[in-house]
């Protein structure tokens, strides 16, 4: 996609679905006792007041896959940039609340890697959607 607007548009819902896919997850993790067993205290109820503002949060993150100078594999690329989120998660957002503290310790000693893999799969829905998208106007261009 050549048109910058466009190509930030389309950055910008890669993240949203991106984060509806680690909200699924984590969400999941929570209610069938995944993050029980590891012993962390991440079990979201699934509402919209959870929902919407992952979803934002999600769009805005995607909006590092503006530039295209990371990795064109979508593994990669998706895991590049999935760490931004994750180090602002666990060294930003949870040390703002004390009972949570730095890393999220305070939600169990597993945290860093709870947050670590959903936020894996934002990034990687994220890149796997740009892909698929980014491909998508050569076949549509015949509907013109």
């Amino acid at each position: 996609m050549r048109n910058i607007q466009g190509w930030t548009s389309l950055c910008f819902t890669a993240g949203l679905v991106g984060g509806l896919a680690g909200s699924v997850l984590l969400w999941m993790a929570g209610s069938y006792g995944w993050t029980a067993a590891m012993q962390v205290n991440l079990a979201p109820q699934w509402t919209l007041g959870w929902l919407f503002p992952r979803l934002i949060w999600g769009g805005l993150w995607g909006l590092l896959f503006v530039p295209r100078f990371l990795p064109r594999s979508v593994f990669w690329r998706g895991l590049c940039v999935s760490l931004a989120p994750t180090l602002a998660q666990l060294l930003v957002a949870f040390p703002e609340d004390p009972d949570k503290g730095l890393w999220g310790l305070g939600l169990g000693v597993l945290t860093p890697v709870v947050v670590l893999v959903v936020n894996a799969v934002w990034g990687w829905v994220a890149a796997l959607w740009l892909a698929l998208a980014d491909d998508a106007p050569k076949g549509f261009s015949r509907l013109r």
